[in-house]
């Protein structure tokens, strides 16, 4: 019997050097209903095996004679015990000779599973040799249970890592599909009805299913998950399950574990097909069930990001002036760029303003410290709040102290690097407060650029800042400030990317459009924070 109780017959090779031994031994094998595959010397059945495991088709278990010609059988075990892809083939000595304990010793030692005296009764034969199928049969089990506890514990700690949540659908498809051993399709439905998608790896990127297929998919989820609580383990079938999600243009049924996530604002499927393939075992099912349950909770923040991210960028877009909609500037014109994170990246508290005042122009940019809407918050507050001081108060220096105390007052523990300059456009006098922040770059007309030498304490510490540096700038001469955003990268010291960036600057084109562009060509690319660019050009 197997391990669920029902009666197998094996396939069992049989190690005999004696054409009589190997008859009898095998007829009385082939009564009991097994098949046998005989072999008169070791070296004949290490062939025959290695031959079987080109195939796929081993053994159930070996019969093997202590008293081979070429060698005895307690040295054929150990060779088979000693190839990886063998190594769990059961062995059972038998033996007509006398043989003492320690001989029966030797066996075990040597890696066989049990020990026959013969003659002996056919009911025994037959009884120690389902036994020993039986047995390896569970090892092999429980170690192929072992190893997909492994994947599944490996694919959890995969998914929990997933900055978003296409990361996340294909990190659940690839762990899907090394739980099943087949191909696996992973789909969220968001609560904007949104469809996200993942195939597994070994599926290629042929005939992939056309937005019809995505469509239909969307209103099954919808349809399946309504009232759902737990995960629900469910069979579509081809008709009603589009074409190609598991393999180019093929038609399959397909074998749905689903769950709502925890709010129920969005569902995860974790979907294998069923035609043309293994079906899944019950153990199978509860580990793909139990990859479900986590896929949805890793969901979970994923989407509430989503959310918080879609938030700040509204609020990042909605009070940093678009460049169609910058102030006019007597003597001054202005350009800005403002280029999100990626996808991955929590929003930033980046900005940038260009103010009219009674003694110029006031350039601002800034940088709240940390990601995240609080982030984006305050950095509209520090925006609205160097709007109102520069009312009646234009000197760089002193706005960096009211903005400090203001931050310090609302907002204790977090802080801000700013650069404020103010532009005096009929002298070119330039007067810039710099508050932890990169310097100004100045790009002269004669081609050459070089960084302002202002610098101070960011604000938010409640440390004095310095009185403004003092420049001049010539008609035609172009001032750039930028958040670090645009240059600063892991493992890259910043006054490298610095240089990097004079660089480029004093190589570029004429005009603020020509230069802001080519900066983002050479640094703005799949950033890992928000960047801000404002260049301003003295006429």
């Amino acid at each position: 019997m197997d391990v669920h109780g029902k009666r197998t017959d094996a396939t069992v090779l049989l190690v005999d050097d004696t054409a009589a031994g190997r008859y009898a031994m095998g007829a009385l094998l082939r009564r009991a209903g097994h098949q046998v595959v005989p072999a008169a010397t070791g070296n004949e059945a290490l062939v025959e095996l290695d031959a079987r495991l080109r195939r796929g088709t081993l053994p159930d278990v070996a019969l093997v004679d202590v008293d081979l010609s070429d060698m005895n059988g307690f040295e054929l075990c150990r060779r088979i015990k000693a190839r990886p892809h063998m190594a769990g083939l059961p062995v059972v000595h038998f033996s007509a000779s006398a043989m003492s304990p320690g001989d029966r010793c030797r066996g075990l030692e040597a890696g066989g599973e049990a020990y026959l005296a013969v003659p002996a009764e056919p009911e025994e034969i037959d009884a120690v040799v389902r036994a020993a199928v039986r047995s390896a049969r569970l090892r092999a089990d429980d170690q192929a249970l072992a190893r997909r506890l492994t994947l599944l514990s490996e694919t959890i700690v995969t998914i929990q890592a997933a900055r978003n949540l296409q990361e996340l659908a294909e990190a659940a498809a690839n762990g899907t599909a090394r739980l099943t051993g087949g191909p696996a399709a992973v789909f969220f439905l968001g609560p904007d009805d949104e469809l996200y998608r993942a195939l597994s790896r070994d599926r290629t990127s042929l005939a992939l299913p056309d937005e019809g297929a995505h469509r239909t998919v969307a209103g099954l989820l919808r349809r399946l998950t309504r009232g759902q609580s737990g995960v629900q383990i469910t069979t579509v079938p081809a008709p009603l399950w589009p074409a190609g999600f598991f393999r180019p243009g093929v038609q399959h049924d397909a074998r749905l574990a689903l769950i709502l996530t925890q709010e129920g604002k969005a569902s995860v499927c974790l979907a294998t097909p069923t035609r043309g393939v293994r079906r899944l075992n019950p153990e199978e099912e509860t580990l793909v069930a139990r990859l479900a349950q986590a896929t949805a909770y890793a969901a979970e923040p994923l989407l509430m990001y989503q959310v918080e991210r879609h938030v700040a960028l509204t609020l990042q877009h909605s009070f940093l002036p678009q460049p169609h909609r910058l102030p006019e500037l007597p003597g001054i014109d202005v350009a800005v760029r403002y280029v999100p994170a990626s996808q991955q990246t929590e929003i930033g508290g980046d900005f940038y303003a260009a103010l009219r005042t009674d003694d110029g122009v006031l350039a601002a940019v800034g940088d709240v410290v940390g990601h995240s809407l609080d982030a984006a918050t305050v950095m509209v507050e520090i925006r609205h709040a160097l709007r109102a001081y520069c009312v009646d108060e234009s000197d760089p220096a002193v706005l960096a102290e009211r903005l400090d105390r203001m931050l310090r007052y609302y907002h204790p523990g977090i802080t801000t690097t700013v650069c404020l300059a103010l532009i005096d456009p009929a002298t070119g006098r330039t007067r810039i407060a710099n508050a932890g922040h990169i310097p100004p770059l100045i790009i002269r007309d004669t081609g050459t650029a070089d960084y302002a030498k202002a610098a101070g304490p960011l604000l938010g510490v409640g440390l004095p800042h310095p009185a403004p540096t003092e420049l001049f700038l010539e008609a035609g001469d172009r001032l750039l400030m930028v958040t670090d955003g645009l240059i600063e990268t892991r493992g890259t010291d910043l006054a490298a990317s610095m240089e990097h960036l004079r660089a480029a600057a004093a190589g570029a084109l004429p005009g603020l459009d020509a230069l802001c562009d080519t900066l983002l060509d050479c640094f703005g690319h799949d950033r890992e924070d928000d960047i801000a660019l404002l260049a301003l050009r003295l006429g």
